[in-house]
């Protein structure tokens, strides 16, 4: 019991206190700057959706208000089985749709840079539309951009010129959550965000990311290869495999996009655990990224695989702890193990009070921010069940 405390202990502080530690200070001291130049080469930005009549419009002005030269711009929209008004929305404002049926119609506006609309008739999934769109795109690079969110003016142009280095095959940008509503867990979820931000910033300071942005991300479209249909987080298993060639996966925190917090504890916890079901599967897909030879090997188990573990952990560390508290078995220093036990007491105790309470203030605060922590470690459990049991969303993150 003691050994199984002390290797529970040390799981949880290195993944949470010492890697990004130690990643902060390789990147002081052996960071690799990147070659940042300012082209226009012509890029595709592929917006893939599903039943989003209600923002697709607006997500379409929002590219083309981009600062980006508009003749060196392809949009790219494909609805991918939408039942609601998402095709007739996205045929109001192109310049040239083509459907899945094999007609295609051209409106008469007036517009600078090309749009074009594709349609799978039957959902197929986001990895699908996905090939569906790339296969018909005419750019050098490749911006991928989701429906819901919204790039600053010159998003896509600093997105671009990071992709001027020659070491660098993929970069990821920043995403900002705005969390007008602000719910019970608002402020924790964009705390924990920016702790997160931060790690992926040294990471790509010292090498490369093994974190993405899904939300605002490009890549050289000589480094595009199709996905399987059944991949659930495109972002992550399309930067990693680029990864795996030798490219370097940069994070540019100037590349903003910006997004609306989780509405609800529901939703949050959903999309938790359907981005940790994708992380499961992308230990499947790439099964390359395991090997220790991998180049980016302790980046991804110190900052993935580590995470996924972290439930089993937290679990060990607390029946270690009652189990040597109740029988004093190799206790050692029970007035130690004794003091853990009650310090980790009051944590699942303020984790409860995170639950039930709503307001403000610094000890509200706190319980919120211990709330969000379990509620994370248990959608790791979920994402396991889900991976296990093949109940895979590869779209919305409330499925």
């Amino acid at each position: 019991m003691a050994l199984l405390f002390w290797i529970s202990f040390a799981g949880m502080l290195y993944t949470y206190a010492v890697y990004p530690a130690i990643i902060w200070l390789f990147s002081r001291l052996a960071g690799r700057d990147v070659l940042r130049r300012s082209i226009t080469p012509r890029i595709s930005v592929i917006v893939p959706c599903h039943n989003t009549e209600t923002n697709i419009i607006s997500r379409i002005k929002n590219l083309e208000a981009s600062d980006y030269p508009s003749d060196k711009l392809e949009i790219i929209v494909v609805s991918d089985g939408s039942t609601d008004g998402t095709e007739g929305a996205m045929m109001q404002v192109s310049a040239q749709a083509t459907l899945a049926d094999g007609h295609s119609c051209t409106s008469d506006a007036k517009r600078q840079c090309q749009i074009t609309v594709l349609g799978n008739r039957k959902r197929r999934g986001k990895a699908a539309a996905l090939n569906y769109a790339i296969a018909v795109a005419t750019g050098d690079i490749i911006v991928f951009a989701d429906p819901r969110q919204r790039f600053e003016r010159r998003a896509i142009r600093e997105l671009v010129s990071t992709l001027a280095d020659e070491t660098v095959g993929a970069v990821t940008g920043e995403l900002i959550l705005e969390d007008k509503r602000m719910t019970e867990i608002g402020e924790a979820q964009a705390l924990y965000w920016k702790y997160e931000k931060w790690i992926r910033k040294n990471e790509s300071r010292f090498d490369s990311s093994v974190g993405a942005t899904g939300a605002s991300y490009a890549i050289k479209r000589q480094l595009w290869a199709p996905l399987p249909e059944s991949t659930i987080l495109d972002d992550a298993y399309t930067l990693m495999r680029i990864s795996l060639h030798g490219y370097r996966i940069v994070f540019e925190e100037k590349a903003r996009a910006y997004d609306e917090a989780a509405s609800s504890t529901r939703q949050e916890f959903l999309s938790k655990a359907r981005t940790l079901t994708g992380h499961y599967q992308l230990c499947q897909l790439l099964p390359q990224l395991l090997v220790p030879t991998h180049r980016l090997v302790i980046q991804f188990y110190s900052h993935k695989l580590m995470r996924l573990i972290a439930p089993i952990l937290l679990v060990g560390w607390f029946t270690s702890n009652a189990v040597i508290c109740i029988g004093q078995d190799g206790s050692g220093w029970p007035a130690l193990y004794g003091a853990v036990l009650i310090a980790q007491t009051a944590f699942y105790l303020l984790v409860a009070a995170g639950w039930m309470l709503s307001g403000q203030g610094r000890l509200i605060g706190l319980a919120k921010a211990a709330f969000a922590f379990m509620l994370m470690n248990t959608a790791v459990l979920l994402g396991l069940i889900y991976f296990i049991t093949g109940r895979q969303s590869t779209w919305t993150r409330t499925e």
